[in-house]
């Protein structure tokens, strides 16, 4: 357990220097419309349902600051946020709330908005020395990237991952070392009678999976989950399936030997 409270935590600080820097670089780009929308109505929706214990803004009263758990740090699209609306946690004394897949989503959306708003203001400077955070063993660090980390199932020191030391700075590669930049779900839809369509999830919640087919704006089909069969594939499950057991060791080990690839 001490492991996984670790490994939650510096992911969690790299995933807020991470985000942090885009912002400085870039400025921090406007919400498409219809996520504006989404996070304004889960705002009209959180405050009178969830604003008595943890505040309005999310940031907590009686109720934890739900802006800066780990719980809204590692959901994606409401999985964790869904889960626990609609059992509760009568052991904490949270009810649970009688909320349809579209209202938690768009709770799930103005959360995530409280806390890329708090990321944004959080400021971590940009230029802090890479050799301030090579406390690793770059030795031991390969042997864990070629051995037990399975990092080689999908990179390569001499393919992909050649030259990254070049490529971010120190707060970017930490981010990037647990937390890489997000990568479309792929999904396989089997239909009753055997045709196969893929593409990428667009949407999916328990009664409904959208994909689109093609490119990015290509053709958007949806579907009753009750009615096909899902294939899923998540390019990132590996990073998701490494943050409960790498140490805190390893990961210093791993980041001095990415350190290396230059």
């Amino acid at each position: 357990m001490k492991n996984v409270s670790l490994a939650v935590t510096f992911c969690a600080v790299l995933l807020l220097a991470s985000l942090t820097l885009r912002t400085q670089a870039q400025g921090p780009p406007p919400p498409p419309p219809e996520e504006r929308a989404a996070m304004e109505r889960g705002r009209a929706l959180f405050q009178p349902s969830c604003g008595f214990c943890h505040g309005p803004d999310a940031t907590g009263a009686r109720g934890p600051d739900l802006v800066r758990s780990t719980l809204v740090a590692h959901d994606v699209k409401g999985d964790l946020i869904g889960e626990a609306i609609r059992n509760g946690r009568p052991d904490k004394g949270m009810p649970a709330l009688p909320l349809n897949a579209e209202q938690i989503s768009d709770i799930a959306a103005f959360l995530h908005a409280r806390a890329k708003e708090a990321v944004e203001s959080s400021g971590v400077p940009s230029d802090y020395p890479f050799e301030k955070l090579l406390t690793g063993n770059a030795e031991r660090g390969k042997a864990y990237f070629e051995g037990v980390g399975g990092c080689t199932r999908c990179h390569s020191a001499t393919g992909d991952l050649a030259g990254i030391a070049r490529k971010y700075n120190s707060i970017e590669l930490q981010a990037h070392l647990l937390y890489p930049d997000k990568k479309p779900i792929l999904a396989t839809v089997i239909l009753p009678k055997g045709e196969r369509l893929s593409g990428t999830v667009a949407r999916i919640d328990d009664f409904i999976i959208g994909i689109r087919i093609g490119e990015k704006d290509g053709w958007y089909r949806s579907f009753p989950r009750k009615q096909v069969k899902i294939e899923l594939r998540d390019p990132l499950e590996a990073h998701r399936e490494l943050l409960p057991r790498i140490s805190q060791a390893q990961m210093h080990d791993l980041f001095t030997y990415l350190y290396t690839l230059k």
